[in-house]
């Protein structure tokens, strides 16, 4: 279990401060989202790729991958019912592929709530077939860059699309293609009726990424939600991905959010440690 941090945390920080800063927090990873960079990754050339790849090797930090993956994009919708659409978004999925493996990741976060929606006029039912057109016509780019999408539930107050972790579980069951699985969002489970821990059990196998934050926005350990048993649970259902930073709401501040999520993961990471040598899990 590695920490990492998305990038857009340090707001208008060029990236190279922001990444030399991460790593003097002590987070081994950063996550990047695309439009901190660039609106569109096609106005992204090969000398930026390589650069933003080497200024986080340089401060000791490996690039996880992307998130927010069309955020601030225009004329891209997974569940559109124009098949023009969906395929411009399927061709856009694919440059964001190759723009991941450039930088070095493997994880792609689907999330982007807006471009995701169902349309009025679309049934549930109708949106995953849509959906699962779309990450299929992609498939093939992930197998040959090595990069693992992850469908990302988010909360009913973020869209009407995948909601819950059953939900992205259905879509994911659907494309039924080992490259596309599941990332689980702190934020996200909580507003379900289903406890976190037992979310985390019941889609263990197919769990391939994880967000840390907290249901106030911020990151971890700016709000109640308790991560000892959610780091305990992960431990024991050996997890060996990366936990990952994401906030939303930056009012404490870069240095504040950075520094004081790791120290209280890491401080839970210990606590999960010792209540697991101290008990069996249930």
């Amino acid at each position: 279990m590695r920490f990492a941090i998305c990038n857009e945390t340090f707001v208008d920080w060029p990236l190279e401060r922001g990444f030399a800063f991460a790593a003097e927090c002590g987070y081994a990873g950063v996550e990047i989202a695309p439009f901190t960079i660039s609106r569109y990754v096609t106005d992204i050339p090969a000398a930026v790729r390589r650069e933003i790849r080497r200024e986080a090797e340089a401060a000791g930090l490996e690039i996880v991958g992307l998130h927010w993956l069309l955020a601030k994009t225009e004329g891209f919708h997974l569940t559109h019912p124009d098949t023009a659409v969906r395929r411009h978004t399927a061709d856009y999925l694919r440059e964001l592929v190759r723009f991941c493996a450039d930088l070095g990741g493997t994880i792609m976060v689907f999330g982007s709530p807006a471009q995701r929606n169902l349309l009025p006029d679309v049934p549930y039912e109708k949106g995953l077939i849509y959906a699962a057109e779309v990450f299929r016509a992609v498939v093939p780019c992930l197998e040959k860059y090595g990069i693992t999408l992850c469908i990302e539930p988010l909360s009913p107050q973020e869209t009407n699309f995948l909601c819950t972790a059953d939900q992205a579980m259905e879509l994911i069951r659907l494309i039924n293609a080992p490259c596309v699985r599941l990332i689980l969002d702190c934020k996200a489970m909580a507003t379900e009726s289903v406890p976190i821990e037992q979310l985390l059990r019941q889609h263990a196998k197919y769990l391939a990424h994880f967000h840390a934050n907290d249901p106030n926005r911020q990151g971890p350990g700016f709000g109640e939600l308790d991560f000892v048993p959610i780091l305990r649970t992960l431990l024991e259902i050996k997890y060996e991905g990366w936990v990952s930073v994401e906030v939303f709401d930056y009012t404490p501040g870069p240095e504040a959010l950075a520094r004081k999520s790791i120290e209280y993961l890491r401080a839970c990471l210990e606590k999960a440690r010792e209540l697991g040598r101290e008990e069996p899990p249930p």
